[in-house]
């Protein structure tokens, strides 16, 4: 199917955010099918963002979030591989929507391997006392544990959280997104919150 409309591919564009070209292509593909051409899109972009996942991040902006009342306020390293990329409104606009999920969301580190694992222990031995308490067998205790634990990485871990801005997202699928779309490899960095009275 190559008599694909315009605005179709405007739309899509605007759904996506991937280029005129990416989105032609995708709706050829998917015979002009835009809900599997945004699916199409968000694959190839996931691919072509982790082949850029091993370049070296040089660049990139230190960005401030104050939420309204100013009792809260989010201060966040993001990098790139170029200043060109950094001085973009998609970069700036992910270093803001990022700086908000914190402000919204206190996670306690950006990728699981950052949390402390005494921490992590901590909630296992409370996982497996609740199982125990509820009369759970103990063979199925690993289990419980195990799915509990894949649940506090969801809430805790700024990479595995839901996206505020889009819930059909994690903030890692948005990441390799704008990775997809700008071309260079990006990496949340350190991050703080602080709120009035904590």
């Amino acid at each position: 199917m190559s008599d694909i409309s315009a605005k179709k591919v405007q739309d899509l564009r605007k759904m996506t955010g991937a280029g005129m070209m990416d989105c032609k292509k995708a709706l050829v593909e998917c015979d002009g099918d835009i809900e599997k051409a945004v699916e199409h899109l968000r694959k190839t972009g996931i691919a072509k963002a982790a082949k850029k996942l091993g370049r070296d991040v040089s660049d990139g902006r230190v960005h401030a979030y104050i939420h309204a009342g100013a009792k809260l306020g989010v201060l966040l390293e993001v990098f790139c591989e170029t200043d060109f990329v950094a001085r973009t409104e998609d970069f700036i606009n992910f270093c803001n929507d990022v700086a908000m999920q914190i402000a919204a969301e206190d996670p306690l580190a950006v990728t699981v391997d950052q949390l402390d694992p005494n921490l992590v222990e901590k909630e296992k031995e409370i996982y497996k006392g609740q199982a125990r308490e509820s009369g759970k067998p103990e063979a199925m205790l690993e289990k419980i544990v195990d799915g509990k634990i894949e649940k506090f990485y969801d809430q805790t871990v700024l990479l595995r959280q839901t996206s505020i801005k889009d819930s059909t997202k994690t903030i890692e699928q948005t990441l390799q997104e704008l990775i997809g779309k700008l071309g260079e490899n990006i990496q949340i960095g350190n991050f703080a919150r602080f709120k009035i009275g904590e």
